[in-house]
């Protein structure tokens, strides 16, 4: 299995188009040592020439063209390598980019029953993937149950690799509504995965709310976990004046402090563990800083767009 990071950034991708932080307004001026960075975006190969998306970034076109094995190629050269999405929610910043998927090609799109409610229930602009023929297939999975995953058209009768949707928190996106289904499927509204391959276990959770004992369990045991490292501080967003939320209340769990992030992450996690989903205002971005090195002293890697890992 190949994974590969698309997009590292929170949504807005750093610098954000109507930011002028320090860290934004450095990257623009060249003077802040850091890496210009596209809205959260993982790709995964679970098989030579075919791909599976986790999420749908805004950026889905530009990180697509950017990279060539995402691209058509001979002896299909009017179709994708891409088979299939799966959605963690149905916030914009993990959907709009299945418009950009609209150009006549079937595909899989798998998420959990209250998304897609949302999304092919309650909103008509997701109607204009159906121009594929045959149209795009919607599958739904449950929490916390174990599944196969089949490649699309693929002969092999054996899954492709097995997953599980983990409740990461959070709620659902506001223009969602008041939807009666969503307020009685809390648990879905947000949700991480847990990739099995070959005893080779990858557990992705770019937000989360809290370090519940589920996602302790799973970052422990996976080779590779990209996790949330949206925001440094739990008031991070205040401090601009931007909002009245703080990280947790936005759904995030911060890096910093006795009950953020690096303090609670299990010790005992034998896997790589990469931070992914950073936020604009983030310190960690300039690799000069304090925080930067406190992330890397505490065993993390920082994603970057193009970062590539073979399992």
């Amino acid at each position: 299995m190949i994974l590969k990071v698309l997009g590292s950034a929170a949504g807005g991708g750093f610098p954000q188009w109507n930011c002028s932080c320090p860290n934004c307004a450095g990257l623009r001026a060249r003077t802040l040592p850091a890496k210009p960075r596209t809205q959260s975006q993982l790709a995964l190969s679970p098989a030579l020439g075919l791909w599976v998306l986790i999420g749908a970034s805004p950026d889905l076109r530009t990180q697509i063209v950017a990279n060539s094995e995402l691209s058509p190629s001979r002896p299909d050269p009017g179709r994708s390598p891409i088979v299939a999405v799966f959605l963690p929610s149905a916030d914009v910043d993990a959907v709009m980019g299945l418009l950009h998927l609209r150009e006549f090609q079937s595909f899989v799109v798998l998420s959990t029953a209250a998304v897609r409610r949302i999304l092919c229930d309650h909103n008509s602009l997701f109607r204009v993937l159906n121009r594929a023929t045959p149209r795009v297939n919607w599958l739904e999975f449950s929490v916390d149950q174990p599944a196969p995953f089949y490649l699309p058209g693929c002969q092999d009768t054996r899954p492709a690799f097995r997953f599980t949707a983990v409740s990461v928190g959070g709620n659902y996106p506001d223009y969602a509504g008041e939807n009666g289904d969503c307020a009685a499927a809390a648990d879905q509204s947000n949700v991480g995965f847990v990739i099995e391959q070959d005893e080779k276990k990858v557990f992705i959770a770019p937000s989360w709310s809290a370090m519940s004992p589920t996602c302790y369990k799973h970052a422990t045991a996976a080779d590779i976990a990209l996790v949330d490292g949206t925001f440094w501080s739990d008031t991070e967003l205040l401090a601009t004046g931007r909002t009245q939320k703080t990280a947790r209340e936005m759904g995030h769990l911060p890096l910093s402090g006795p009950d953020g992030l690096l303090a609670l992450y299990p010790r005992e996690a034998r896997g790589r563990k990469i931070l992914i989903h950073i936020n604009n205002t983030n310190p960690i971005l300039d690799e000069t800083s304090a925080e930067y090195h406190a992330v890397l002293e505490a065993g993390f890697e920082i994603a970057y767009d193009g970062l590539t890992i073979d399992l």
